[in-house]
């Protein structure tokens, strides 16, 4: 019968974790007012509300009131603000208004695009979100870490991360990888009994479990005593709050900022001087030269770039996968080496158990039922060879009962369960078959045992030559073995040796169908795959023969153990195949691509998997990963799939492309335009354009570009890895920047000699002109080859041909006046036809030129 719980006192937040450990269980649960039946929902939540959410490092989230305006602060808003309220103090109300207006809309726009974008990458997130087993009202069930609270019972599996500081009440052989936290490199064994040490001493508690460590193997039960900020992780992260590495996209988007600011700089500079020297008013001089800085600077980019990874990432979802970080989809797109296990992206991952074969190669009864018993008394993950054999008919396990187990290790490569049975402990071994034969001294067949010679003897010979006969077939294999023991309570990996071989489980796991073909579409769209198993060279070496996966070899971990990191950086750019590697081993294979320049994505779901997984420039897991793997991975597919996989990396690709055209839009257009304009101010007896106009086309010019993420890329910009350029930006600042100010130079001379222009006839011509030319070219540079086979979205074409209309009908409405506008002659309009159509042209020949450039400077460089 359930203890009813009274209303539960809180838990001092001072009260450290390892304090309440050290306390016994039953006086943990009476702290905590709870016990082991753990908490209803109703309690559970008042808990919540009371403690707050499970977090390590609090994340206050500021209110969408906030979020709006902290655009205002913005230096440059901030500036034209002050400008517009100095306006209004001497009067320009119209001005004032005017600019107060387009900053609102402008800031209005970038928070709702914004925010929309933001929304539905947060839901994509907590599609992946880390939950843990708790129970609540009596029942097991997984609810999301974040509402876990002090007097909770979760229960612990292999390959779950810790939610919480815990202390267990029970435990099956539970190791638990604490390094993170103590640095203790291998993992620890829990206790119910352990000790509780001298506070603040994490490493030696042996009867609690901690948040940021993960279980290796066993499993258990634990109730939590303290969450969030009060847990021992969430004191250190309090004082070490890092920010996460830099990505390629970040460090890209800040050496763009900086280029541009640089540019603005200057102009500002030159605007001042000029304007001092020419002796134009010191107010009207400092508005036009920041209207120029802000006609200059992408002050959309953060929308823009948002907005564009935000659909990049739904686009994504829609192909199953699901991005934790938005900028992590630039390095997706950009990889060039897709380094994976084999089980699950080449083969189907459904394996099964095909025979379990004695020494003599017929069936044995007596290797399944040991191979059994092993499998169904481990607590470690269970891999897919323990799944396939708990699939088939169960032996009779009857009279067996298990005393203790060996947990697997990447450097054993064994598992051992201790049974009794009778008065006698049965230590049952199983593993890859090189490293059980290496324990073994004796073998049985037809139930006796014979002397097993050394590696130099014929029976020994004779078992080798079965596993190697049937893993060239592709067949995956496990060796078992076993000796007797006298019966005690704990044993250890010093008894695996003077085993007796008994056989071989003998499993298949099928080639997926349409692998061969997706490793060939990597390939061509510049991908490079690479398959580095756990598993021994001669099935490992069959599978990808059967898939065309080639390589001039096969490199075994026992040689990547005696490389050098030099030699190994050479092997990696050569090898596609490698067997037989640790975890270590994988690290370094991947540390060494990375520093021949390369992009490598990891795939990976085990445990042993997470330090690859953060080593790698993408981490990419499964959704079915273990809580390690998934929570070290930044990209999670949804379906194991090399397929899925691809079409990920090529939605990564066109959303990255299209931030791109943004930013050579406006770095080309927009410089081109304030240099005309910087040049204007020179020679010009008044402004060449109001200050309120070069905002009110800056704001047209950046609503047409909102629609950019919805555009179409070429099929050959995602064929093959992309990767930020600077110098291409620069390049194209510089040389098409000064083509669109030829055609202003042109306006002036037209405006001024043609049409005799005053003041307002003169802004106004060069409004719509400057307007339609900086804002139309999107079609040129939108795409690399010709403009009129490479169609842009229809969203695009709209806003872009919309805004150019709404620039020519502006002068002819009732907002003339207020804007400074008038009336533009009907001859106008045929001389902006024309130069629009010859300014396109030159744009399409200087961009041909730059990339025909830019590919033979790559050819040369290679």
């Amino acid at each position: 019968m359930k203890t009813t719980i009274q209303a539960p006192a809180q838990v001092p937040a001072s009260e450290a974790s390892d304090e309440l450990l050290r306390l016994s269980l039953s006086q943990i649960f009476a702290r905590l007012q709870t016990d082991e039946h753990g908490l209803s929902d109703a309690e559970a939540a008042s808990r919540l509300e009371r403690y707050g959410p499970n977090e390590p490092v609090a994340t206050a989230k500021n209110t969408l009131l906030v979020q709006f305006l902290r655009l205002f602060l913005n230096p440059l808003v901030l500036i034209l603000l002050c400008a517009s309220g100095i306006s209004i103090a001497l009067g320009e109300i119209v001005d004032a208004t005017i600019i107060i207006s387009i900053v609102m809309l402008s800031n209005i726009l970038n928070f709702a695009q914004t925010y929309r974008s933001q929304r539905i990458v947060e839901r994509l997130r907590a599609e992946v979100a880390p939950t843990a087993t708790v129970l609540r009202d009596g029942n097991w069930r997984d609810v999301p870490r974040q509402q876990l609270v002090p007097g909770d019972i979760i229960r612990l599996r292999a390959g779950d991360l810790v939610a919480a500081d815990a202390r267990l009440i029970e435990v099956n052989d539970l190791h638990v990888q604490q390094a993170a936290l103590t640095g203790e490199s291998l993992p620890v064994e829990k206790q119910l009994d352990g000790d509780a040490a001298a506070p603040g001493n994490l490493a030696e508690i042996q009867n609690g479990v901690f948040l940021g460590t993960s279980i290796v193997s066993g499993s258990g039960q634990a109730v939590i005593v303290a969450t969030g900020l009060h847990t021992s992780f969430g004191d250190i992260a309090s004082h070490l709050v890092q920010r996460a590495p830099e990505t390629e996209f970040e460090r890209g988007i800040r050496h763009f900022g900086l280029l541009i600011m640089q540019t603005v700089f200057f102009l500002v500079i030159f605007i001042v001087m000029v304007g001092l020297i020419g002796r134009h008013p010191p107010f009207e001089t400092v508005l036009f030269a920041i209207a120029l800085a802000v006609g200059l600077t992408p002050e959309f980019l953060p929308m823009i770039t948002t907005v564009t990874l935000g659909q990049g990432a739904m686009r994504m979802a829609k192909r199953k996968v699901i991005v934790k970080r938005l900028e992590s989809i630039q390095n997706f797109g950009s990889i060039d080496i897709l380094c994976s296990d084999k089980t699950g992206t080449i083969t189907s991952g459904e394996t099964h158990l095909d025979s379990a074969l004695g020494l003599d190669e017929r069936p044995s009864p007596r290797v399944f039922l040991l191979g059994y018993l092993n499998s169904s008394y481990e607590t470690g993950f269970k891999s897919p060879l323990d799944a396939a054999i708990l699939a088939e008919p169960a032996p009779d396990v009857q009279g067996y009962r298990k005393l203790d187990e060996i947990p697997f290790d990447f450097e054993r490569r064994l598992l051992s369960i201790v049974v009794q049975h009778e008065d006698q402990a049965l230590l049952i071994t199983k593993g890859a078959p090189e490293s059980v034969l290496a324990h073994c001294t004796t073998y049985e067949l037809d139930g006796e045992q014979h002397p097993l010679e050394s590696p130099a003897g014929e029976q020994y010979n004779a078992a080798t030559a079965i596993y190697r006969r049937l893993s060239e077939q592709g067949y995956r294999l496990l060796a078992v073995a076993h000796r007797t023991l006298p019966v005690r309570s704990r044993y250890s990996t010093a008894d695996e040796q003077q085993l007796v071989l008994q056989g071989f489980l003998v499993f298949a796991d099928p080639i997926k169908e349409d692998v061969a073909q997706v490793l060939q579409d990597l390939r061509r769209d510049g991908v490079q795959v690479k398959i580095i198993s756990g598993d021994n060279e001669l099935v490992t070496r069959h599978v990808c023969e059967q898939v065309g996966l080639e390589s001039p070899r096969v490199v075994l971990g026992q040689e990547i153990e005696r490389m050098s990191d030099t030699a190994l950086v050479q092997v990696v750019e050569q090898v596609n195949i490698f067997a037989r590697v640790s975890p270590v081993q994988k690290n370094r294979i991947i540390q060494a691509l990375k520093i021949r320049k390369h992009v490598v994505g990891y795939m990976g779901d085990g445990i042993n998997d997470a330090p690859s997984l953060h080593t790698a420039d993408v981490g990419i897991s499964v959704a079915s990963a273990v809580d390690v793997a998934r929570d070290a991975a930044s990209i999670i597919l949804l379906e194991q799939s090399l397929q899925v996989l691809h079409q990920g990396i090529l939605e990564g690709r066109k959303a990255f492309g299209n931030v791109i055209k943004y930013l050579l839009m406006g770095t080309s257009s927009n410089f081109g335009n304030m240099f005309s304009m910087a040049g204007a101010y020179v020679f010009l007896p008044f402004l060449p354009m109001l200050a309120t106009q070069i905002l009110l086309n800056n704001f047209l010019y950046d609503f047409a570009q909102i629609t950019i993420p919805t555009d179409n890329v070429d099929a050959a910009y995602v064929k093959k890895p992309q990767h930020w350029d600077i110098g291409l930006i620069r390049r194209f600042m510089i040389f098409i920047g000064p083509i669109s100010s030829i055609f202003d130079f042109l306006t002036f001379f037209l405006m001024l000699r043609v049409f005799q222009a005053g003041e307002a006839l003169f802004h106004t011509g060069w409004f719509v002109e400057s307007l339609a030319t900086q804002t139309l070219v999107i079609f040129i540079i939108r795409t690399v080859g010709n403009p009129f086979r490479s169609r842009p979205s229809i969203p695009l074409t709209i806003t872009t041909v919309g805004v150019v209309l709404i620039g020519a009908i502006l002068p002819f409405t009732p907002l003339s006046r207020p804007l400074g506008f008038t009336p533009l002659p009907p001859l106008y309009f045929l001389f902006l036809g024309l130069m629009v159509a010859v300014y396109l042209f030159l744009v399409q020949l200087v961009k041909g030129w730059l990339m025909r450039n830019l590919a033979n400077h790559a050819v040369r460089t290679k």
